[in-house]
C-alpha cells in the first residue's frame, strides 16, 4: 500500500489499515515512495508484463488520471462499497471506475498565531510580504499555490490554463522571500520547530501540528484555495488471489467504519453518507460540505490539470531556482 508519510500514514493506518488486519489476517505493508516517484516504476512493470511494486496506490486524483489514460488501472466498478457513496467519488470523464475517489482536500493558508496578533490574514499577498522573509513554507512543485497565486497576481481563474503569466509573476514575487519547500510532513515539522510564519498546505498538516499544541491556525484568504480530492487505485498485473484483495481493501476504505476514522483523523470530508465531522472542524471553511463551501474554493477540472500539471510543476521550480 504506497502512502504519504507523518500524519497521512498513521490515519491510514488506524481507520483503514488495522481494522482491515483484524478482519482478515492480511498484514499491511505500507510504502512511503512519493506518489511522483513510485508511478513510472507502475507504468514500466504493467508495460513488462511484471507484478507491480504495490497492490493499492493512495494517490492525487490527478495523478492516479493520468495512470487511468495510460490503462495501468484495474476496474472498480463492482466495489459494493461504491454504490453508496457520493457521485464524487467516481472520477468523471473516464471508462468505468479506474479510481476511487475518497474524500476532499483544501490547501489552506496555514499561519503561525504569534504573528498575527490582530487575527488571520486575508490574502495571498501576504506570502510576499518581506517582513516574512525566509519564513514562509510551499510544496517543493508548488502544488496548491498555482490558483491562488493567479488570483492574488491580477488574473482570473478563467484565464486558466490559457494565460497563467499573472501566477507566475506572483510567484516570482513571493521567491524572492526564499521560501522554504518540501512535502507533508515538512510543513507539521516546521511549524513545530517555530521556523515558518505562513505556509500554503493541506488542512491536515497545519492540524496536526495544532493538535500537537503548536499554535498554529488557517484560512481560506479572499482569493480563495484550491480543492482536490485524493484517490485509491489497483494497478494491472497481480495475481488474481492478490488483486482479490487489493480490491477488498479499497472497497473497506469507502465504507462508513472506515472513512470515520481515517478521514476524521486526516480533517477531510469523506465520501461516504453520515460521517460526524471531527467538533474542531464542524463550520470551518477549509472543511466543505455545501455547495456554499465549494463556491468559496477554487476547482479546476481533472482533466485541465492531467493537461498542464507537468508544465505548471516544470514552471514553478525554474521561478524558484532561478
Amino acid at each position: 500500500m504506497r502512502a504519504w508519510g507523518g500524519v497521512w500514514v498513521d490515519a491510514l493506518d488506524k481507520g483503514v489499515s488495522q481494522p482491515f488486519t483484524e478482519a482478515t489476517g492480511i498484514k499491511i505493508r505500507h510504502d512511503l515512495t512519493e506518489d511522483n516517484e513510485i508511478q513510472p516504476k507502475i507504468w514500466q512493470a504493467v508495460a513488462q508484463n511484471r507484478v507491480p511494486p504495490i497492490h493499492v496506490n493512495w494517490d492525487t486524483t490527478v495523478n492516479a488520471t493520468k495512470s487511468a489514460l495510460r490503462g495501468v488501472t484495474e476496474d472498480l466498478s463492482g466495489l459494493p462499497n461504491l454504490a453508496g457513496a457520493f457521485e464524487g467519488a467516481r472520477p468523471k470523464g473516464l471508462d468505468g471506475v479506474p479510481i476511487v475517489n475518497t474524500y476532499s482536500y483544501v490547501y489552506v493558508m496555514a499561519y503561525a498565531d504569534e504573528a498575527f496578533p490582530d487575527g488571520p490574514p486575508d490574502s495571498w499577498q501576504e506570502m510576499a510580504d518581506p517582513k516574512h522573509k525566509g519564513r514562509i513554507a510551499l510544496y517543493d512543485d508548488g502544488i496548491g499555490f498555482h490558483f491562488p497565486a493567479q488570483v492574488a497576481g491580477g488574473g482570473s481563474v478563467a484565464d486558466i490554463p490559457g494565460n497563467m503569466q499573472p501566477a507566475w509573476d506572483f510567484i516570482a514575487k513571493v521567491k524572492q522571500n526564499e521560501p522554504l519547500l518540501g512535502e507533508d510532513p515538512d510543513f507539521t515539522t516546521w511549524f513545530q520547530n517555530g521556523e515558518i510564519d505562513l505556509a500554503c498546505t493541506i488542512i491536515s498538516n497545519a492540524r496536526e501540528a495544532k493538535q500537537n499544541g503548536i499554535p498554529v491556525s488557517w484560512t481560506v484568504p479572499k482569493e480563495g484555495a484550491k480543492v482536490d480530492t485524493d484517490g485509491l487505485w489497483v494497478p494491472k498485473g497481480l495475481p488474481e488471489n492478490e488483486l482479490y484483495w487489493a480490491k477488498e481493501y479499497v472497497n473497506f476504505a469507502l465504507s462508513k467504519e472506515a472513512q470515520q476514522v481515517w478521514c476524521a483523523a486526516l480533517g477531510l470530508p469523506g465520501m461516504v453518507p453520515g460521517l460526524t465531522p471531527p467538533a474542531d472542524l464542524v463550520g470551518d471553511p477549509a472543511y466543505p460540505t455545501t455547495p456554499e463551501d465549494f463556491a468559496r474554493l477554487i476547482s479546476i477540472p481533472t482533466k485541465v490539470q492531467v493537461e498542464n500539471e507537468s508544465e505548471w510543476f516544470a514552471k514553478f521550480k525554474d521561478i524558484m531556482q532561478g
